[in-house]
Protein backbone atom coordinates (compact mmCIF):
# COMPACT_ATOMS: atom_id res chain seq x y z
CA UNK A 1 0.00 0.00 0.00
CA UNK A 2 0.77 3.51 -0.22
CA UNK A 3 0.95 6.10 3.17
CA UNK A 4 0.08 9.24 1.22
CA UNK A 5 0.12 12.50 3.46
CA UNK A 6 -0.81 16.23 2.18
CA UNK A 7 -0.62 19.45 4.04
CA UNK A 8 -1.53 23.01 3.38
CA UNK A 9 -4.30 25.59 4.39
CA UNK A 10 -6.95 23.89 6.03
CA UNK A 11 -9.96 24.98 3.90
CA UNK A 12 -7.42 23.12 0.99
CA UNK A 13 -6.91 19.97 3.10
CA UNK A 14 -10.54 19.67 4.05
CA UNK A 15 -11.25 19.26 0.56
CA UNK A 16 -8.44 16.69 0.05
CA UNK A 17 -10.53 15.10 2.97
CA UNK A 18 -13.76 14.92 0.72
CA UNK A 19 -12.04 13.46 -2.13
CA UNK A 20 -10.12 10.60 -0.21
CA UNK A 21 -13.10 9.64 1.53
CA UNK A 22 -14.69 9.40 -1.90
CA UNK A 23 -11.95 7.51 -3.32
CA UNK A 24 -12.91 3.29 -3.27
CA UNK A 25 -9.34 3.15 -3.68
CA UNK A 26 -8.43 5.29 -0.15
CA UNK A 27 -9.06 4.47 3.51
CA UNK A 28 -8.09 5.49 6.86
CA UNK A 29 -8.95 9.20 5.97
CA UNK A 30 -7.84 11.13 8.52
CA UNK A 31 -7.37 14.93 8.98
CA UNK A 32 -5.42 16.79 11.79
CA UNK A 33 -4.31 19.91 12.79
CA UNK A 34 -0.96 21.00 12.52
CA UNK A 35 1.07 23.59 14.29
CA UNK A 36 0.75 26.26 11.84
CA UNK A 37 -2.18 28.35 12.39
CA UNK A 38 -4.89 27.85 9.67
CA UNK A 39 -3.05 24.38 8.35
CA UNK A 40 -4.24 21.05 8.54
CA UNK A 41 -2.49 17.58 7.49
CA UNK A 42 -4.14 14.73 5.71
CA UNK A 43 -3.48 11.05 6.33
CA UNK A 44 -4.70 8.19 4.15
CA UNK A 45 -3.37 4.64 2.51
CA UNK A 46 -4.23 4.86 -1.26
CA UNK A 47 -3.64 1.16 -3.37
CA UNK A 48 -1.42 1.43 -5.99
CA UNK A 49 -3.11 1.52 -8.68
CA UNK A 50 -5.14 4.79 -7.63
CA UNK A 51 -1.98 6.69 -6.85
CA UNK A 52 -1.21 8.72 -10.08
CA UNK A 53 -4.90 9.87 -10.99
CA UNK A 54 -5.37 10.98 -7.36
CA UNK A 55 -2.20 12.49 -7.55
CA UNK A 56 -3.82 14.65 -10.93
CA UNK A 57 -6.95 14.78 -8.73
CA UNK A 58 -4.67 16.59 -6.05
CA UNK A 59 -2.73 19.04 -8.47
CA UNK A 60 -6.14 20.31 -9.94
CA UNK A 61 -7.03 21.34 -6.37
CA UNK A 62 -4.50 23.69 -5.69
CA UNK A 63 -2.01 21.24 -4.11
CA UNK A 64 1.35 21.46 -5.45
CA UNK A 65 3.98 18.51 -5.21
CA UNK A 66 6.09 20.04 -2.26
CA UNK A 67 2.86 19.61 -0.15
CA UNK A 68 2.38 15.75 -1.31
CA UNK A 69 4.36 12.98 0.46
CA UNK A 70 4.02 9.40 -0.94
CA UNK A 71 5.39 6.30 1.14
CA UNK A 72 5.15 2.79 0.05
CA UNK A 73 4.32 0.82 3.36
CA UNK A 74 4.66 -3.18 3.11
CA UNK A 75 1.87 -4.56 4.15
CA UNK A 76 2.37 -7.69 7.03
CA UNK A 77 0.10 -10.60 7.04
CA UNK A 78 -2.61 -11.26 5.08
CA UNK A 79 -4.45 -8.21 3.24
CA UNK A 80 -7.89 -8.14 3.36
CA UNK A 81 -8.40 -7.38 -0.36
CA UNK A 82 -7.30 -8.29 -3.57
CA UNK A 83 -3.61 -9.95 -4.54
CA UNK A 84 -1.30 -7.84 -2.66
CA UNK A 85 0.25 -6.84 -6.06
CA UNK A 86 2.46 -3.79 -5.36
CA UNK A 87 1.27 -2.34 -9.34
CA UNK A 88 2.92 0.46 -10.92
CA UNK A 89 2.98 4.37 -9.38
CA UNK A 90 4.37 6.54 -11.59
CA UNK A 91 4.84 9.21 -9.61
CA UNK A 92 7.45 6.86 -7.75
CA UNK A 93 9.19 5.42 -10.91
CA UNK A 94 9.51 9.21 -12.37
CA UNK A 95 11.07 10.42 -8.84
CA UNK A 96 13.49 7.40 -8.95
CA UNK A 97 14.49 8.27 -12.69
CA UNK A 98 14.98 12.03 -11.41
CA UNK A 99 17.42 10.65 -8.42
CA UNK A 100 19.02 8.20 -10.76
CA UNK A 101 19.93 10.34 -13.86
CA UNK A 102 22.40 12.42 -11.91
CA UNK A 103 26.48 11.48 -11.60
CA UNK A 104 26.61 11.83 -8.16
CA UNK A 105 30.03 10.97 -6.75
CA UNK A 106 29.19 7.44 -5.05
CA UNK A 107 27.95 6.88 -8.17
CA UNK A 108 31.33 6.92 -10.15
CA UNK A 109 33.50 5.94 -7.74
CA UNK A 110 31.08 2.22 -7.81
CA UNK A 111 32.07 2.42 -11.25
CA UNK A 112 35.91 3.12 -11.05
CA UNK A 113 35.88 0.12 -8.38
CA UNK A 114 33.96 -2.09 -10.93
CA UNK A 115 36.16 -1.29 -14.05
CA UNK A 116 39.53 -2.38 -11.95
CA UNK A 117 37.65 -5.28 -10.60
CA UNK A 118 36.35 -6.12 -13.79
CA UNK A 119 39.84 -5.67 -15.68
CA UNK A 120 41.62 -8.30 -13.36
CA UNK A 121 38.76 -10.87 -14.31
CA UNK A 122 39.41 -10.53 -17.67
CA UNK A 123 43.22 -10.77 -17.82
CA UNK A 124 42.94 -13.42 -15.35
CA UNK A 125 40.17 -15.01 -16.93
CA UNK A 126 38.32 -15.22 -13.66
CA UNK A 127 34.85 -15.62 -14.07
CA UNK A 128 34.67 -14.07 -9.91
CA UNK A 129 36.03 -11.21 -9.95
CA UNK A 130 34.22 -10.33 -13.28
CA UNK A 131 30.53 -10.98 -11.52
CA UNK A 132 32.44 -9.44 -8.37
CA UNK A 133 32.58 -6.37 -10.63
CA UNK A 134 28.46 -6.66 -12.03
CA UNK A 135 27.77 -6.84 -8.49
CA UNK A 136 29.00 -3.57 -7.24
CA UNK A 137 28.13 -1.56 -10.61
CA UNK A 138 25.26 0.77 -9.90
CA UNK A 139 24.85 1.10 -14.23
CA UNK A 140 21.15 -0.19 -13.86
CA UNK A 141 20.23 3.31 -12.32
CA UNK A 142 21.19 5.51 -15.43
CA UNK A 143 19.63 2.71 -17.53
CA UNK A 144 16.20 2.72 -16.40
CA UNK A 145 16.20 6.03 -16.09
CA UNK A 146 16.32 6.70 -19.73
CA UNK A 147 13.75 4.22 -20.62
CA UNK A 148 11.82 6.74 -17.92
CA UNK A 149 12.23 9.75 -19.48
CA UNK A 150 11.40 8.84 -23.27
CA UNK A 151 8.41 7.19 -22.23
CA UNK A 152 7.06 9.52 -20.64
CA UNK A 153 8.86 12.01 -23.37
CA UNK A 154 10.79 14.27 -20.70
CA UNK A 155 13.75 14.28 -23.43
CA UNK A 156 15.73 16.36 -20.40
CA UNK A 157 15.63 13.96 -17.97
CA UNK A 158 16.21 10.89 -20.81
CA UNK A 159 19.39 13.05 -22.04
CA UNK A 160 20.75 13.65 -18.38
CA UNK A 161 20.31 9.66 -17.55
CA UNK A 162 21.86 9.26 -20.84
CA UNK A 163 25.26 11.15 -20.23
CA UNK A 164 25.08 10.03 -16.32
CA UNK A 165 25.25 6.20 -17.81
CA UNK A 166 28.03 7.07 -20.93
CA UNK A 167 30.30 9.43 -17.80
CA UNK A 168 30.06 5.85 -15.47
CA UNK A 169 31.09 3.64 -18.78
CA UNK A 170 33.85 5.90 -19.83
CA UNK A 171 35.06 5.72 -15.76
CA UNK A 172 34.63 1.89 -15.69
CA UNK A 173 36.86 1.89 -19.16
CA UNK A 174 39.06 3.93 -18.08
CA UNK A 175 40.00 2.39 -14.60
CA UNK A 176 40.55 -0.68 -16.68
CA UNK A 177 43.08 0.85 -19.04
CA UNK A 178 44.64 2.92 -16.49
CA UNK A 179 45.08 -0.98 -14.51
CA UNK A 180 46.01 -3.01 -17.45
CA UNK A 181 48.31 -0.40 -18.92
CA UNK A 182 50.54 0.03 -15.35
CA UNK A 183 50.38 -4.08 -15.11
CA UNK A 184 51.69 -4.08 -18.45
CA UNK A 185 54.38 -1.59 -17.88
CA UNK A 186 55.73 -3.76 -14.64
CA UNK A 187 55.66 -6.85 -16.37
CA UNK A 188 52.46 -8.42 -14.16
CA UNK A 189 50.43 -9.41 -16.92
CA UNK A 190 50.05 -13.50 -17.40
CA UNK A 191 52.69 -15.09 -19.58
CA UNK A 192 49.20 -16.95 -20.80
CA UNK A 193 46.70 -14.04 -21.28
CA UNK A 194 45.87 -13.54 -24.98
CA UNK A 195 43.46 -10.82 -25.76
CA UNK A 196 42.08 -12.62 -28.57
CA UNK A 197 41.44 -15.69 -26.22
CA UNK A 198 38.19 -17.61 -27.36
CA UNK A 199 37.14 -17.38 -24.06
CA UNK A 200 36.81 -13.59 -24.37
CA UNK A 201 35.55 -13.78 -27.72
CA UNK A 202 31.67 -12.71 -26.48
CA UNK A 203 33.05 -9.34 -25.54
CA UNK A 204 34.29 -8.41 -28.87
CA UNK A 205 31.08 -10.22 -31.44
CA UNK A 206 27.55 -9.47 -31.37
CA UNK A 207 25.84 -12.07 -32.15
CA UNK A 208 21.91 -13.22 -31.51
CA UNK A 209 22.33 -14.39 -28.01
CA UNK A 210 24.13 -10.71 -27.16
CA UNK A 211 20.74 -8.81 -28.44
CA UNK A 212 18.41 -11.16 -26.36
CA UNK A 213 20.13 -11.59 -23.34
CA UNK A 214 19.93 -7.44 -23.26
CA UNK A 215 16.64 -7.16 -23.91
CA UNK A 216 15.98 -9.64 -21.05
CA UNK A 217 17.83 -7.87 -18.95
CA UNK A 218 16.64 -4.91 -19.78
CA UNK A 219 12.86 -5.59 -19.15
CA UNK A 220 14.26 -7.51 -15.67
CA UNK A 221 16.04 -4.42 -14.37
CA UNK A 222 12.89 -1.81 -15.13
CA UNK A 223 10.68 -4.59 -13.12
CA UNK A 224 13.74 -4.78 -10.34
CA UNK A 225 13.94 -1.00 -10.24
CA UNK A 226 10.09 -0.68 -9.33
CA UNK A 227 10.32 -3.27 -6.60
CA UNK A 228 12.95 -1.98 -5.16
CA UNK A 229 15.06 -5.12 -5.84
CA UNK A 230 17.88 -3.36 -8.48
CA UNK A 231 20.46 -4.50 -5.91
CA UNK A 232 19.84 -8.08 -6.73
CA UNK A 233 19.01 -8.19 -10.18
CA UNK A 234 21.71 -5.32 -11.04
CA UNK A 235 24.25 -8.39 -11.32
CA UNK A 236 22.40 -10.19 -14.07
CA UNK A 237 21.59 -6.58 -15.71
CA UNK A 238 25.69 -5.53 -15.80
CA UNK A 239 26.53 -9.17 -17.08
CA UNK A 240 25.71 -7.45 -20.61
CA UNK A 241 28.04 -3.92 -19.74
CA UNK A 242 30.58 -4.42 -16.72
CA UNK A 243 32.60 -7.04 -18.84
CA UNK A 244 32.17 -5.14 -22.20
CA UNK A 245 33.90 -2.09 -20.84
CA UNK A 246 36.18 -3.88 -19.07
CA UNK A 247 37.52 -5.77 -21.80
CA UNK A 248 37.24 -1.98 -23.85
CA UNK A 249 39.88 -0.59 -21.06
CA UNK A 250 42.25 -3.63 -21.25
CA UNK A 251 42.27 -3.52 -25.30
CA UNK A 252 42.85 0.35 -24.99
CA UNK A 253 45.80 -0.04 -21.65
CA UNK A 254 47.27 -2.60 -23.90
CA UNK A 255 47.84 -0.88 -27.36
CA UNK A 256 45.20 -3.48 -29.46
CA UNK A 257 42.82 -0.76 -31.24
CA UNK A 258 40.99 -3.46 -32.88
CA UNK A 259 39.86 -5.42 -29.64
CA UNK A 260 38.40 -2.52 -28.57
CA UNK A 261 35.99 -1.23 -31.38
CA UNK A 262 34.54 -4.74 -31.06
CA UNK A 263 34.19 -4.57 -27.14
CA UNK A 264 32.81 -0.98 -27.89
CA UNK A 265 29.95 -2.30 -30.48
CA UNK A 266 29.28 -5.20 -27.67
CA UNK A 267 28.74 -2.07 -25.10
CA UNK A 268 26.83 -0.06 -27.54
CA UNK A 269 24.40 -2.66 -29.03
CA UNK A 270 23.63 -4.01 -25.08
CA UNK A 271 22.73 -0.44 -23.63
CA UNK A 272 20.60 0.26 -26.82
CA UNK A 273 18.95 -2.96 -26.34
CA UNK A 274 18.58 -2.37 -22.48
CA UNK A 275 16.80 0.68 -22.73
CA UNK A 276 14.66 -0.19 -25.41
CA UNK A 277 13.36 -3.26 -23.47
CA UNK A 278 13.37 -1.24 -20.20
CA UNK A 279 11.39 1.39 -22.04
CA UNK A 280 9.24 -1.32 -23.79
CA UNK A 281 7.88 -3.23 -20.21
CA UNK A 282 7.25 0.43 -18.69
CA UNK A 283 4.61 1.41 -21.67
CA UNK A 284 3.29 -1.77 -21.55
CA UNK A 285 2.26 -1.90 -18.07
CA UNK A 286 1.42 1.88 -18.24
CA UNK A 287 -1.16 0.67 -21.38
CA UNK A 288 -2.44 -2.49 -18.60
CA UNK A 289 -2.98 -0.10 -15.97
CA UNK A 290 -5.02 2.25 -17.74
CA UNK A 291 -6.93 -0.42 -19.31
CA UNK A 292 -7.63 -1.75 -15.60
CA UNK A 293 -8.63 1.76 -14.70
CA UNK A 294 -10.95 2.51 -17.56
CA UNK A 295 -12.55 -0.73 -16.71
CA UNK A 296 -12.52 0.22 -12.99
CA UNK A 297 -14.51 3.73 -13.60
CA UNK A 298 -16.98 1.97 -15.95
CA UNK A 299 -17.99 -0.26 -13.19
CA UNK A 300 -17.74 2.19 -11.12
CA UNK A 301 -20.29 3.91 -13.50
CA UNK A 302 -22.70 1.39 -13.82
CA UNK A 303 -23.05 0.49 -10.55
CA UNK A 304 -24.30 3.76 -9.56
CA UNK A 305 -26.29 4.20 -12.05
Amino acid sequence: MIKLEVVGEAATVAAVGKLLDDDDDVGYVTITGATRAGHAVALATVHPRAVDQLVGQLHRLGVPDAQIALMRVEVIGRSSGGTGEAGLVWEDVLGLAARNSRPIARYLAFMLAAGVIACFGVILYSEILIVGAMAISPDLLPITAVGVGLVDRRLRLAGRALTTLVIGMAFASAAAAVSAFTQDRFGRIPAKFNIDSTVLVGLTDVSNETIVVALAAGAAGMLALETRASSGVGVAVSVTTIPAAAYLGVALGLGETGAAWGALAVLGVNVAMMVLAAAGTLMLQRALARRAGGKRALERRDGGA
